[in-house]
């Protein structure tokens, strides 16, 4: 092959950093492309109850090369774990609190107990620092849902406190209406990094001077006040209380404004490939863990809508853009009939950059696995001289694409390095 025919074993991008691995389609990709997608939670068995752990930590998380911060995470990893369970299951959950401040577990489209729905001060006292909670309920209903934190949510789910609950159904009407092998499951959020950056500081320059003592299951009187009726609330009131929303000088212009935006916890060029092949049938759970409403648009193909909240469609019908807002799943159907690579994105476009720059954010891309080499050679067609280099693809061909040591100098070739967005992380 010339070394003008810049394949996408190579890269691919209208702006920078867009890189695919050194081979799209090998076996290598799929192997890292694993990690980008949601990891499944083991339990084990108690009797007729499937059992599961989460914890809860302090967490260094990394949406794309190059740029971290601080954040909280279920089991080390954002999103949490997918629990993955079959509509029926009586289900325990151990949920292990190993930081400093106040967390609950919310059971999103789940007919939990109402004890178990895990809402502070309403269904149940917050799971305090180095305690821990059992969760207990029955799968129900069948469908995509979601778990998250219900303390501090404007924090602690932009921070990364969120996850999947998938209830099966053996008997998915879904699947018998397009039979299916594979799935996957796309969790969407986003990030005011510079926000979390300086809540997650301050909380850990607090835990360095001092560790929120609690006594009697009440909670630091430099924080919260717990009172058992309105009549000592109104007397704490009348003796110089002050409720933290009082407290509280936050302006509009100071609440959290978004400038990150993931799926899966990642942002492109880290976004997880979705692999498909001609004639086959895909399904993809689609869930909104964040605040903002994501317009999710595929080129080349339309899908079918088959589940929305979890609940199966009677009657599914095409689409090739839905709108995700926050709090919503939907479940789709993708026919694998129009052979090639392409972009499943946010038609959103400031949600399809980081920190502003583009691209970046919900970009993906749907992969056919049958492509033929030659129809992945794309410099021919496009529209950037520096494919067409010798000197560049020079340069390129010396770098091993899969190696994330790689990817500054493919910035800097392709940016400039003062041009990336980057922001250190605070220790």
């Amino acid at each position: 092959m010339d070394r003008r025919d810049f394949l996408a074993t190579g890269a691919v991008s209208t702006a920078g950093t867009l890189f695919f691995p050194g081979n799209l389609l090998a076996e290598e990709t799929k192997i890292s492309n694993k990690q980008k997608l949601v990891q499944p939670l083991s339990f084990k068995m108690d009797g007729e109850w499937k059992e599961f752990e989460l914890y809860i930590d302090v967490h260094t998380h990394e949406p794309a090369p190059g740029f971290k911060y601080h954040t909280l995470a279920f089991n080390d990893m954002i999103p949490g774990p997918e629990i993955r369970v079959n509509a029926g299951d009586k289900v325990r959950v151990k949920f292990i609190n190993k930081t400093d401040l106040n967390h609950t577990i919310h059971w999103h489209g789940v007919y939990v107990p109402w004890r178990m729905d895990g809402v502070p001060f309403v269904t149940q006292l917050p799971v305090m620092p180095k305690n821990e909670f059992i969760y207990e309920f029955v799968a129900e209903p069948e469908g995509t849902h979601f778990y998250h934190c219900h303390w501090g949510t404007l924090m602690h789910m932009q921070a990364g406190m969120f996850g999947s609950l998938i209830v099966e159904n053996p008997n998915d009407s879904i699947k018998k209406k397009f039979p299916y092998e594979r799935e996957y499951t796309l969790v969407y959020s986003s990030h005011d990094t510079n926000y979390i950056r300086e809540e997650m500081n301050s909380m850990l320059e607090r835990m360095k001077q001092r560790s929120y003592l609690m006594k009697e299951g009440r909670f630091n009187s430099e924080q919260w006040a717990v009172f058992d009726n309105k009549e000592q609330f109104a007397a704490s009131l009348e003796n110089g209380y002050q409720p933290p929303y009082v407290n509280n000088r936050r302006s509009n212009s100071d609440l959290p404004q978004a400038n990150w935006f993931t799926v899966n916890g990642k942002s492109y060029p880290s976004t997880p490939y979705l692999f498909i092949k001609s004639g086959e049938n895909i399904r993809i759970r689609l869930i909104n863990a964040g605040a903002e409403t994501h317009h999710l648009h595929l080129h080349g193909h339309d899908f079918w809508m088959v589940a929305d909240d979890g609940v199966p469609l009677e009657h599914p019908f095409k689409r090739n853009t839905v709108p995700l807002t926050p709090g919503k799943t939907f479940d789709i159907i993708v026919e694998g009939k129009n052979r090639g690579i392409w972009t499943f994105h946010d038609h959103d476009t400031r949600k399809v950059t980081n920190n502003g720059l583009y691209p970046g954010g919900n970009l993906l891309a749907l992969v056919y696995e049958d492509l033929p080499a030659d129809e992945l050679i794309i410099s021919k067609h496009s529209g950037n001289p520096m494919y067409n280099s010798n000197a560049g693809m020079g340069d390129m061909k010396k770098m091993d694409t899969t190696k994330n040591d790689n990817m500054g100098a493919m910035n800097k070739m392709m940016f400039g390095e003062d041009k990336l967005p980057k922001i250190a992380l605070d220790e």
